[in-house]
């Protein structure tokens, strides 16, 4: 009877364990099955507010801003950075947390927005549509909404799965944008992909009183890669797609989060080491070369925390966000706005350019 009993028992084991590989096996099917992107040059819908042109020889200001889908308070970290958190704090707090943030983007008056991480419908912000408070907290601008991905359902951390995030892109614009598109970034082969998930970047196109093109260029590149080479790819992409604007006549405009230590080594400005952070490498020198593009990278204050905990002035802080312009963009000013990380872990930068007219 004792024997049976063990063999009862052995195989109750056996079918459990049978049992969770199939779950597992199936899982790793969804995820790779549900993993698609969006094709390349899709056309975007305008919100249409605005109808005047952008005119030559005038100031205007550009904030561009990553906005941790809202969840960045000082006090969070990210799990995939090494921190305890997957999802915002609470409804109540995302809400509040948003609430300031675009307050505060409100009270910049600023001509062009080019935001970044802005949650459509994702697990981690209780599927608040963050899209449709921008655009309510911003009428009167043109607005343009890219998906940056969708992902599948993520089953971890497994006490609180981070679970299925549409993300985006959102410019917005005080002139009027004719026509907008997505362009679809180069993205590793491997099962990093599943990790990095699809990229983007939108081109918004402005008109401009001398019969050419205001091209808003609006990214946000890859940061969990293997190695970083994957977003020095899709950087010259989008070099590449900016300098074919110039050579047309047009005016070309990025702002953006890189992924990229804009100011080559951070830690010289800041004060800060970060030998142990290698996911933001510098962009390589040659990149601009022959180009007529100019990397517009501020250094009064950094541009971006490493979210491993809680914000603290020892943490490794560094420059990701920036701007790229064409020649004929003449930049009057520029800066990291210190927010002290008050709404993300980013701060936003801004920009004032004039279009060089002839």
């Amino acid at each position: 009877m004792a024997k049976k009993r063990k063999n009862k028992v052995f195989k109750i084991i056996l079918c459990v364990l049978a049992a969770l590989v199939l779950l597992a096996g199936a899982y790793v099917a969804y995820v790779f099955i549900a993993f698609n992107r969006l094709p390349d040059s899709l056309q975007l819908p305008v919100t249409d507010s605005a109808q005047d042109a952008a005119q030559v020889n005038t100031p205007y200001k550009l904030v561009s801003f990553n906005t941790g889908f809202g969840a960045y308070e000082p006090d969070y970290g990210f799990f995939m950075d090494g921190g305890t958190q997957s999802w915002a704090w609470s409804k109540d707090r995302l809400l509040k947390n948003l609430s300031n943030m675009y307050a505060w983007l409100q009270a910049q008056d600023a001509d062009f927005y080019l935001l970044q991480e802005v949650d459509e419908n994702a697990t981690r912000t209780y599927h608040v549509n963050q899209r449709q408070m921008v655009e309510a907290a911003f009428p009167g601008y043109d607005i343009v909404y890219g998906q940056n991905w969708d992902s599948p359902f993520l089953f971890y951390p497994f006490t609180q799965p981070h679970g299925k995030t549409r993300c985006g892109v959102m410019t917005l614009s005080r002139m009027d944008i004719q026509q907008a598109l997505r362009r679809s970034l180069p993205i590793e082969n491997s099962v990093m992909k599943l990790v990095d998930l699809d990229r983007c970047y939108t081109v918004s196109r402005v008109p401009v009183a001398d019969g050419h093109e205001l091209v808003l260029f609006n990214t946000h590149l890859s940061a969990y890669t293997s190695d970083g080479a994957i977003a020095t790819e899709q950087l010259r992409l989008l070099l590449s797609d900016m300098a074919n604007e110039y050579s047309l006549g047009n005016y070309a405009v990025c702002g953006g989060d890189f992924n990229k230590d804009l100011l080559g080594d951070s830690s010289q400005y800041f004060g800060i080491p970060g030998d142990d952070y290698t996911w933001a490498q510098p962009i390589p020198a040659s990149a601009f070369e022959n180009l007529p593009l100019t990397l517009v990278a501020s250094s009064n204050a950094p541009s971006c925390r490493v979210a491993e905990g809680p914000y603290n002035p020892q943490q490794f802080v560094l420059t990701i966000d920036g701007f790229i312009v064409s020649d004929n963009v003449r930049v009057v000013n520029h800066q990291v706005a210190d927010t002290g990380f008050a709404y993300s872990d980013h701060n936003p930068v801004e920009m004032v350019f004039e279009l060089a007219g002839e």
